[in-house]
Formats: C-alpha cells, sequence, structure tokens
C-alpha cells in the first residue's frame, strides 16, 4: 500500500509540475499579443434555453449562478493578475455571456455571431455566423488579444474543442488552438 501511495504521490507530482510549465507557456503566449481569447459563459446551471427563451429578457433564459459569478471574477482577476493585455472583449447576446462578460472585464459589446445555435430555433444561424466571426478576425490586424466570450457550441465548432463552464481557450488568428485554462469558482 506504500507503494501504490509513493507512486501516487509521485504522479500527482509530476502532473502538477506539467500543468504548470503549460499554464506559464499559454500565458507567455497571451503575453505576445495577436490570440484570439474564446471564454466559455461562466457556470450557468443546465443546458441549452427554456422554451419560452427571449433574447431581450434574462428572466427567461439559463442564468449565471452565484458559483458563475464568482469564476466570471476569478476569470477577470487571472487576465488582471497575469497582466494579460487584450484590445477589446466581445460578448454573446445571451444574458449569462453578457454577464461574464461584464463582471469580468466590466467593458464589453456584443455581437451576434458569437450568439448560441445549439437549439434548432438558432441551428439556421450556424453557417451565417461563422462566417462573419472569419471576417471580423480577418480584419483585426492587431497585436492585442482579443476576447470573445461566447458559448460551447461556437468553441467547440471553430475549434474542435469542447471547454468546460468558464474555461478559457486560446488561439492564434487562423483559428489553431494553443491551449487553455480552466477557471475554477
Amino acid at each position: 500500500m506504500k507503494f501504490i501511495r509513493f507512486f501516487l504521490i509521485i504522479f500527482i507530482s509530476l502532473a502538477s509540475s506539467v500543468k504548470a510549465d503549460f499554464n506559464k507557456k499559454l500565458i507567455e503566449n497571451l503575453e505576445e499579443g495577436g490570440k484570439l481569447i474564446f471564454i466559455r459563459h461562466a457556470y450557468a446551471p443546465g443546458s441549452g434555453d427554456p422554451n419560452n427563451f427571449n433574447l431581450n429578457d434574462c428572466s427567461t433564459q439559463r442564468n449565471l449562478s452565484e458559483e458563475g459569478k464568482k469564476q466570471a471574477k476569478n476569470i477577470g482577476e487571472f487576465f488582471k493578475n497575469n497582466n494579460i493585455k487584450f484590445d477589446k472583449v466581445l460578448s454573446s447576446e445571451w444574458c449569462r455571456c453578457k454577464e461574464t462578460a461584464k463582471i469580468a472585464f466590466k467593458n464589453f459589446t456584443t455581437n451576434n455571431f458569437l450568439n448560441s445555435f445549439y437549439s434548432s430555433r438558432f441551428a439556421k444561424n450556424k453557417d451565417k455566423q461563422i462566417k462573419a466571426l472569419n471576417d471580423y478576425v480577418k480584419k483585426f490586424y492587431k497585436n492585442k488579444n482579443l476576447i470573445l466570450v461566447t458559448h460551447y457550441v461556437l468553441i467547440s465548432e471553430v475549434l474542435g474543442y469542447a471547454p468546460s463552464s468558464g474555461e478559457i481557450v486560446v488561439s492564434d488568428k487562423n483559428f489553431n488552438m494553443i491551449g487553455s485554462i480552466e477557471i475554477d469558482y
């Protein structure tokens, strides 16, 4: 039993140092600028949206829980504590994304190309949104980072990656994923 415990401690120590090194390298990439920073909205219990969903009425939507609000605050602190510069923050028009952006960064603008297309009601928008996102990124020739607060389905579609709530996923401007960092709540 001591033998197994010893190897478990060694494994956890190695995994932790590898993760720390990876996070350090990712932060260095962000310090260089010119990256796309996708953030899946902070924790909002459930999935999809209620049948009575109305884009202009947050009370009809799935919203951040208290844990999600804390996670959004932690996202903002991650950027501040690591002195990560960015040019602007864009958010989906969904309330859970706007609230994540507001708590984390204060200033943001919405753009419908970041909206969810998870439900059949919005699925028809997917191709148009992806094209608009590509067009926007091609015109965004800044050396600073661009933050995009959005949904699982969009990140999964453009990066081929399944993010957790509040996860920061970094790519280059060609949508090649560089890495990700999960933010706790």
